[in-house]
């Protein structure tokens, strides 16, 4: 048995390749974030990961994906997929459950970096794990959210189906600030006009759904 399968995951859209990370990955990643991905005077993250200093920001992205590689478990997992386009990681999208099992229901985080946004990416990146979620893990509906003024996140989620799902008020960069609820269900997904390639799942399927006991 192989001991880590997700090594063989790969998700396909028209442009893109989806790939958990792995550590060759993870450097280009922080090459790409050292590049920027947001300009300074915004803060589109729940956790203002992009204020760290420069010279402690490589580490600590690094550090945050090998601690939830190294957390997985079928119970409260997390798939970072390394977004290439072209052959070159250009950001990350990620794909989350707890107690999916049971739930069904995952959620959705990523970013690209600044010089690769405003070209329909995102949604394209987005569109492949909920294709991948919805129709090769069985998951039922998904969840995602965004601050108020975090306009492209917002017209992502539009495309693709999201619908509000209420607000939360929480702090960011020391002030108060207002971010939606967003969810999508199985049958309300818009689907892009292109089908996913997936290969390699197989393998992964008892790392993320939990056996029930039977009885």
């Amino acid at each position: 048995m192989d001991a880590w399968p997700f090594h063989h995951l790969v998700l396909r859209t028209p442009r893109l390749e989806l790939r958990p990370d792995d550590d060759a990955g993870l450097l280009e990643l922080v090459d790409e974030a050292l590049r920027g991905v947001h300009p300074p005077e915004v803060m589109p993250f729940g956790v203002a990961w992009t204020d760290a200093p420069r010279e402690r920001l490589g580490l600590n992205t690094a550090q945050h994906y090998w601690g939830m590689r190294a957390t997985l478990s079928a119970r409260n997992w997390s798939l970072n997929f390394l977004v290439r386009l072209d052959g070159r990681v250009i950001g990350v999208q990620t794909l989350g459950g707890a107690d999916f099992a049971t739930n069904r229901e995952v959620t959705t985080g990523s970013w690209i970096g600044l010089r690769h946004q405003g070209r329909g990416i995102g949604t394209e990146m987005r569109a492949a794990v909920l294709a991948f979620a919805f129709d090769h893990l069985g998951a039922q509906q998904a969840r995602s959210s965004a601050w108020v003024d975090n306009a492209a996140s917002l017209g992502v989620s539009r495309k693709l189906g999201y619908r509000p799902d209420g607000t939360k008020r929480t702090a960011r960069r020391g002030r108060p600030s207002d971010e939606i609820r967003l969810l999508v269900t199985r049958e309300g997904f818009h689907r892009p006009g292109w089908e996913l390639a997936v290969a390699g799942v197989q393998a992964c399927l008892p790392l993320l759904i939990e056996e029930k006991p039977a009885g």
